[in-house]
């Protein structure tokens, strides 16, 4: 029996459009519907998670910025919350003026996206997330011990080695310096422990590398038929691509589960 679908947005459910996959809205409404539960976790922050949340009409956690909080959309409850250690965000300023070419960062604190830099890359992130980044002139302004994660985007990501961080590629533009245990897998052994819910009744389903752990935690762990070979090959199941409905793939066979 499958109580709850934890499901990743981007490549998961939400497609190139950038908007839900119909089929997988509306499948994820119908086990709503049946009694199940659905939690989304996702990189993105708040701001940027809220408008699908909305959209399912969910209540409850989300799982944002890759594990490193867990916030409740609808009060702004935050019941879990990680940072970056401040010796290793000093490392990562230390490394910001050697990036290669292109490849620009973001820090996220306090439920707010900051760049030092104004450039198209960004600019295509921002929008892309539905978000507004703020331009804090450097980043000498931001507590150390206040940064949620850093991403750095561009075509030629660098390789980081930084002492307790979590490091993971999101998307093939996109590195993500996350706080040491901040993954969606932990957050989901928080999340599921909190409510009693044994992991053998829980489904996650995600399509890139930083969805591995959450897919290997959760009872039945699914893969995006086009998602990353590596979580292909990590899945339990693997259904069909983004576009063609890979969350109601998921739908149909835990629905199919139901006594």
């Amino acid at each position: 029996m499958i109580r709850w679908i934890v499901t990743d947005l981007d490549g998961t459910l939400v497609g190139r459009d950038l908007a839900m996959v119909p089929a997988s809205r509306e499948a994820l409404r119908r086990f709503l519907a049946s009694g199940g539960e659905v939690f989304i976790a996702t990189g993105r922050m708040e701001a940027s998670a809220r408008p699908f949340y909305d959209e399912l009409g969910l209540s409850g956690e989300a799982i944002l910025y890759n594990g490193a909080r867990t916030v409740d959309l609808g009060t702004g409850s935050v019941t879990r919350s990680h940072h970056l250690p401040p010796a290793a965000w000093k490392s990562l300023l230390g490394l910001f003026d050697d990036l290669p070419r292109g490849v620009h960062p973001v820090a996220f604190s306090g439920g707010e996206a900051l760049a030092t830099h104004d450039v198209p890359e960004l600019r295509r992130f921002a929008e892309r997330d539905g978000i507004r980044l703020r331009h804090p002139g450097d980043w000498s302004s931001l507590p150390p011990g206040g940064i949620t994660k850093c991403m750095l985007i561009g075509a030629l990501l660098p390789s980081l080695d930084i002492p307790d961080t979590t490091i993971v590629q999101s998307e093939a533009t996109y590195l993500e310096v996350l706080p040491p245990g901040a993954t969606k897998g932990a957050a989901l052994l928080e999340l599921a422990a909190s409510r009693g819910v044994p992991l053998a009744q829980i489904a996650a389903i995600g399509d890139n590398p930083n969805d591995l752990d959450m897919i290997t935690t959760a009872g039945l762990g699914v893969a995006v038929g086009d998602g990353h070979p590596d979580v292909r090959a990590a899945a339990d199941v693997v259904v069909g691509a983004c576009a063609d409905g890979a969350v109601a793939d998921l739908v149909e066979l835990a629905l199919s589960r139901s006594p």
